[in-house]
């Protein structure tokens, strides 16, 4: 079978929100509430992150005003020497105001550690969770999904726009709750030493917020945008790389760049001004705060002057202007990165809410694998027989690619299934093991509607054998185990063996212990396919799906993937995907499809008797070079 990935329209892939350049997050405040509401089962240790964050502000933020009252006993005292009034600085009084704000420092960085280590946790654990959220969606989705998204695209889920959220929840929070703490608090210390002066401190707020707005307005579209193209480029360089051959082959590396250049430069222009948009928050915001802080000095020294006000009261205030400008400006840049993580999480939860797959029957039927345990209703032994009842289905509703195909397989019959590109052969095999389901008609499995089975168990009756052998980064011997993860080390030998797979594997380096590369590139095509078939023969099915793919192999190689099969379908039901129609002459029944129909059906000798379309196929492979190919 077939499996070719559909190529995923490059405007929107992913299933993620569809902002082109240019849009903003599509609901900016709906993605934060998700994003809280999923937080919600940290709430204790998110209360604390907030009562040790404000402790901490607040220890910090008294600060000032002692130190202010060390320079008034500093002053006092040099003013009482100089006029001859007064005994001296009282160093004593400075000492104790010293070791007072001392002790309120450590106290406010240890409550700032605490909030940190817990706020850590939290977010690792968000994280997590959403990573672990995104992997099982990705269970529990239909195939059609797959159909229009690359995977590099729901690469960029789990890993870009992840980590985007994971980055803010660690970050931004924490700010934020200071930096509100700490605006509150200064402006009533600011209060406490001079209204006047306050008042002039609090003129800089309308300007400063109105920049914050207008440069916030205009960098969450290039945000947006950001998170979009970056999950783009990945896709793309995941498709590229995975099938390097291929573009080597076709010579497709000009065509592969310029799409890559056309990603990555939307990518660089997006990121670029977003980037600098960001930039601009820092120097605008001190620029503003530096023209208060001189209108406040000028101020304060007139008051001063006037005897309004002490010189510790100015030292103190000018500290809370400068303390009051920080939180500003880091709400400033704190704006930035949850217009990123807006973008992220409406990505994020656009995946984790696509429609699933249709939900299981919540009655099932069970298969009764213990020969001792007779059937009830609800538990039933299975040998083998299927039937294609009426069968329609379209990928899409408005193009039918099955038309009321009809079909009855008997157990331990050898069925193969031929036609031309386009058939349905290939789709006939996803709506038995339910890839799909059918639009109309029925699948039965021993009478047993396989809509009445849960995935799990009916995909537990197939062994599948397909033309693009699929094998992962382990040794041998794991690999065969995957078609069934307890199985003995002899077991795992008695399937090779039936395989052949055993005497090859002896002349490899470590022998079943042989670890095999990415691709799977330090073995043969050949032996690749005598695995995939140990591992089906390991699985030990009562159906079997296989796809010959002897084509792409040596003489000799093909005759043992023909003798492996063949011991593979022993006393098994199996439908075979035929591509040479020489090796499957030996078939109980043949099934011609046509435009999705079956057009004629029967064995061999039957078929080639009739004269018609088998015989024509069977017969042009013999006459020219023309093999059918799926």
């Amino acid at each position: 079978m077939s499996q070719q990935k559909s190529a995923a329209p490059r405007g929107h892939m992913g299933g993620g929100p569809n902002m082109a350049p240019g849009e903003k997050a599509k609901d900016f405040k709906g993605s934060f509430g998700k994003l809280l509401k999923y937080m919600g089962r940290h709430k204790i240790s998110l209360i604390l992150v907030f009562l040790f964050a404000v402790a901490s502000t607040i220890f910090n933020i008294i600060g000032p005003k002692i130190l202010g009252q060390a320079t008034n006993k500093l002053t006092e005292g040099i003013a009482g020497m100089v006029q001859g009034t007064g005994t001296g600085i009282d160093f004593g009084a400075i000492g104790t105001i010293i070791l007072t704000l001392l002790g309120l420092y450590l106290a406010s960085m240890l409550f700032s550690y605490l909030q940190g280590y817990i706020m850590s946790g939290v977010s690792m654990k968000v994280t997590y969770r959403l990573r672990k959220d995104i992997s099982d969606k990705m269970h529990r989705l239909p195939f059609r999904f797959y159909d229009g998204t690359t995977n590099g695209e729901v690469l960029s889920y789990i890993t870009n726009d992840v980590d985007a959220i994971s980055q803010s929840l660690n970050q931004s929070i924490t700010q934020i709750i200071t930096s509100v703490t700490t605006v509150i608090g200064i402006l009533a210390m600011m209060f406490t030493i001079s209204w006047q002066l306050t008042l002039v401190a609090l003129a800089i707020i309308p300007v400063s917020m109105l920049f914050i707005a207008m440069i916030a307005k205009k960098s969450q579209k290039h945000f947006a945008a950001q998170q979009e193209y970056l999950g783009h480029v990945n896709g793309h360089v995941e498709e590229m790389y995975s099938s390097h051959i291929v573009v080597k082959a076709f010579n497709g590396e000009e065509r592969s760049s310029k799409t890559f250049e056309e990603y990555n430069d939307t990518l660089f222009k997006s990121a670029w001004k977003s980037q600098f948009l960001s930039g601009l928050m820092m120097p605008i915001m001190q620029f503003i705060g530096n023209l208060g802080y001189v209108a406040i000095c000028i101020l304060g020294g007139y008051l001063a002057i006037n005897g309004v006000i002490s010189i510790g009261d100015i030292q103190a205030f000018m500290q809370y202007v400068r303390q009051f400008t920080q939180p500003l400006t880091q709400v400033a840049n704190i704006s930035n990165i949850l217009q990123q993580t807006a973008a992220a999480s409406e990505r994020v939860f656009h995946f984790l809410e696509q429609e699933e797959e249709v939900p299981e029957n919540p009655n099932p039927i069970h298969i009764n694998r213990d020969d001792s345990v007779p059937d009830t209703e609800t538990n039933v032994h299975i040998h083998g027989s299927v039937q294609f009842a009426h069968v329609h289905f379209g990928y899409t509703p408005n193009k039918t690619v099955i038309n009321d195909f009809c079909a009855m397989i008997q157990p331990g019959q050898k069925v193969a299934i031929v036609g031309p590109t386009g058939a349905g052969k290939s789709t006939m095999i996803k709506l038995l093991m339910r890839f799909y389901d059918v639009n109309d008609g029925a699948i039965l499995v021993d009478g047993y509607d396989i809509r009445d089975f849960t995935r799990t168990e009916l995909r537990s009756l197939f062994g599948m054998v397909l033309q693009e052998t699929w094998l992962y980064n382990a040794s041998i011997a794991d690999n065969i185990r995957y078609g069934k993860l307890d199985a003995t080390d002899e077991e795992i030998r008695e399937a090779a063996k039936a395989a052949q797979v055993d005497h090859f594997v002896h002349t490899l380096p470590d022998g079943y212990n042989m670890i095999l590369n990415e691709d799977a590139s330090n073995i043969s095509q050949g032996q690749k396919q005598l695995l995939t078939i140990a591992r089906a023969i390991l699985a030990d099915p009562q159906i079997l799906i296989l796809d010959e793919a002897t084509s792409s192999v040596d003489t000799r190689t093909e005759v043992l993937i023909q003798t492996a099969m063949n011991n593979l379908m022993k006393g098994r039901t199996s439908f075979v995907i035929a591509h040479r129609l020489s090796t499957i002459r030996d078939a109980d029944l043949i099934l011609v499809m046509k435009d999705g129909d079956i057009i004629e059906q029967g064995n061999h000798d039957a078929l080639m008797e009739q004269n018609g379309f088998y015989a024509n196929l069977y017969n042009s492979q013999f006459e020219g070079d023309g093999e059918l190919e799926e």
